[in-house]
């Protein structure tokens, strides 16, 4: 078990659930709880299903902390809800880049795994194959948007960074839950433009 998840544990414990708190338009469903953990059997026939290794960190958060419930909008997906995409080939003149369905198994790629429910179009997921691998990038299905790659490590940093929001009082309009600045920078823009 990751040695933040006691810490991440006190934190979540520590935000009682008010009405609007955020200004999430999905905090109502999770009311800042957690779901059951994911037993270990479960993570491993979704890794075998689909032929891919979730990410470590995430990993620990769905087995010692819980799969489902409290996150930012409306909530961590259960994993066997959780759908894989592909990152919509782009260049620099066909806009911003969409994702599409991954219906198939395979390791040839970049995949990432969506995560959170954040409606409509709007996805958050977490990198679980190429470079992008462990890091959390919210985007748009359709390409109306995005998609930016968070500045945080891993999921655990990613979750941890919208907890001390929380407890200071930030709501999910002034949370940067994904650095502009990396989604401008000329290494990240490179390696979104491979993928």
């Amino acid at each position: 078990m990751d040695s933040r998840i006691p810490r991440l544990r006190r934190k979540l414990a520590r935000i009682p659930y008010t009405p609007n708190r955020s200004h999430s338009f999905g905090e109502e469903r999770h009311e800042f709880r957690l779901g059951p953990r994911l037993p270990q059997a479960r993570a491993d026939a979704f890794e075998a299903e689909h032929d891919v290794e979730l990410p470590k960190p995430y990993r620990d958060f769905l087995a010692n902390m819980g799969g489902s419930g409290a996150s930012p909008y409306y909530g961590l997906i259960p994993l066997e809800s959780c759908t894989l995409f592909t990152m919509n080939p782009g260049g620099t003149r066909t806009g911003p880049r969409g994702f599409s369905r991954a219906y198939r198994p395979t390791r040839d790629g970049h995949l990432f795994l969506h995560v959170i429910e954040r409606g409509c179009s709007d996805l958050v997921l977490i990198g679980v194959t190429g470079p992008l691998t462990g890091r959390m990038l919210i985007g748009n299905a359709d390409g109306f948007w995005g998609p930016n790659v968070s500045s945080a490590p891993d999921f655990l940093a990613w979750y941890e960074r919208w907890l001390d929001h929380m407890a200071a009082g930030l709501d999910n309009r002034a949370l940067e839950l994904t650095s502009p600045r990396l989604q401008a920078h000329p290494h990240w823009y490179r390696l979104a433009s491979k993928i």
